[in-house]
């Protein structure tokens, strides 16, 4: 798998999809049950002062607040009907939002776009701030440890144009590196699992084996075809066709370069037991199969008019681990997914891609479909598409957990205020902290880290 990360202002929310999702409320629920102020109600609060949604405020929505949310409802393929009214003949009914008072069903995603163009949390958050004469940036530089004296973080050694520099910390540190460089940099620090620190000749300020354990991300699959009406395919594969929306795009801040390549999505349940949904859809007028030489597949829209019908889990109980290879900040860790290493992933992952084929075979997409391009009519049997989604899976790139929010430091890295276990004037504020990853896209809960980890670095300044 290509695991990418956000290497610039606005980390991964730059970068991304740009789909609005919070997750379930049960999941924050379980969240809180052991995190005191990290519950449903408590979290509900913090996404509506965050939001500032198109669609209004409501009981879960929010107005007003820095973070502009698109309601996405004008400017869709005309394929997201006929996709909604597949899903609706297939059992999984229109939702209208799904953020709001249930989760299930299909429909549109809430966006992070303004005026047609992304909005990042560094639009959103950073810029507006930085004018402040308490903010100062540091650009083009890479952090590669956190400085520590008795016990405590006094500040972080970075490298920039060549050079090692310091900064000295006046009251904490605070980590924000994401799932993969936060615990990557506890770890360089001399935080994490002992004998592997030792083994790198790295002193070890904590021996604390959670410190990059944990990792969970969902994983995800597309079903391609072939169809019988004009997608995205037949827009942008020519080179006049970028043209045209890139003109498009520029002048009248419309067409499909626009909007994320998600225009709907849903969350079902594989099984009438389970009491929230376990799996989420993504539907694209859209397919990449067959790429240009020299260029990145996903760059590459197929010669046909192509469809794809996408699906992750939502709840995985496989759990990975990042680890460093060597002391040289510079080296990228080691990153072991361990997707599907357990048999309720691979029995719910089963279930799925069928709900995928019943929703294909449905009369409003059904008609307009010409063949099953991938995994194809002859991946039938249950081995048979076990064995295609261990081969064609990947992540849908939202890793998280890797220093995980817990009371116990035996089994966790942070604390309820996100504050390293064993370690003065340190935190870890992002998707690495997540206690369990959540149902739905990872960006809006990582805002949510962001803001409530701010409202506690208040509260907690003496």
């Amino acid at each position: 798998d290509h695991w990418p990360r956000g290497k610039l202002l606005g980390g991964s929310s730059s970068i991304n999809a740009m789909v609005w999702i919070r997750g379930h409320r049960d999941d924050y629920n379980e969240w809180g049950a052991e995190n005191p102020g990290w519950g449903w109600e408590d979290c509900l609060a913090a996404y509506r002062a965050i939001e500032d949604n198109e669609a209004g405020a409501d009981t879960w929505r929010g107005k007003g607040g820095p973070l502009f949310i698109s309601a996405n409802t004008s400017g869709l393929h005309p394929l997201v009907k006929d996709y909604i009214a597949a899903c609706a003949s297939a059992g999984l009914p229109f939702n209208p939002d799904f953020n709001g008072e249930r989760q299930e069903g299909a429909g549109n995603y809430q966006m992070t776009i303004k005026g047609a163009r992304r909005n990042s949390t560094a639009r959103a958050f950073l810029r507006p701030a930085l004018r402040r004469a308490n903010l100062r940036l540091i650009t083009r530089a890479q952090v590669t440890r956190v400085l520590i004296e008795d016990g405590r973080a006094v500040g972080v050694e970075y490298r920039q144009g060549g050079e090692t520099r310091t900064l000295r910390a006046r009251a904490e540190v605070i980590l924000a590196g994401g799932a993969i460089n936060s615990p990557q940099l506890l770890q360089l620090s001399g935080i994490g699992p002992g004998d592997l620190l030792h083994g790198l000749g790295i002193d070890v300020r904590l021996d604390n084996p959670n410190v990059g354990d944990h990792l969970s991300d969902h994983q995800g699959i597309n079903y391609t075809f072939r169809m019988t009406v004009p997608t995205y395919n037949d827009e942008l594969r020519p080179w006049w066709g970028k043209a045209r929306a890139g003109m498009q795009y520029f002048l009248t801040g419309a067409g499909p370069l626009a909007k994320s390549i998600n225009h709907g999505g849903g969350f079902f349940r594989t099984s009438p037991d389970l009491t929230r949904p376990n799996m989420q859809l993504y539907f694209q007028a859209f397919s990449t199969l067959l790429p240009r030489g020299g260029e990145r597949p996903l760059l590459t829209p197929d010669p046909f008019s192509g469809m794809s019908l996408g699906l992750s889990n939502c709840r995985p109980s496989s759990r990975g681990h990042i680890r460093i290879k060597s002391a040289d900040p510079l080296a990228p860790p080691a990153i072991t997914a361990n997707a599907f290493a357990t048999t309720k992933d691979v029995s719910e992952m089963l279930a799925a891609v069928k709900f995928l084929r019943r929703l294909a075979a449905q009369p409003p997409l059904a008609r307009l479909i010409a063949e099953e391009l991938r995994p194809g009519p002859g991946c039938v049997s249950d081995e048979a598409l076990i064995d295609d989604f261990r081969h064609r899976s990947g992540t849908v790139y939202h890793p998280s957990c890797t220093c995980r929010m817990g009371p116990d430091p035996a089994t966790s890295v942070v604390d309820a205020r996100l504050k390293v276990h064993g370690v003065a004037g340190l935190r870890v504020i992002d998707a690495s902290a997540f206690p369990n990853l959540i149902a739905g896209n990872t960006n809006a809960p990582s805002v949510l880290m962001g803001w409530k980890g701010a409202e506690l670095v208040l509260a907690d300044q003496p």
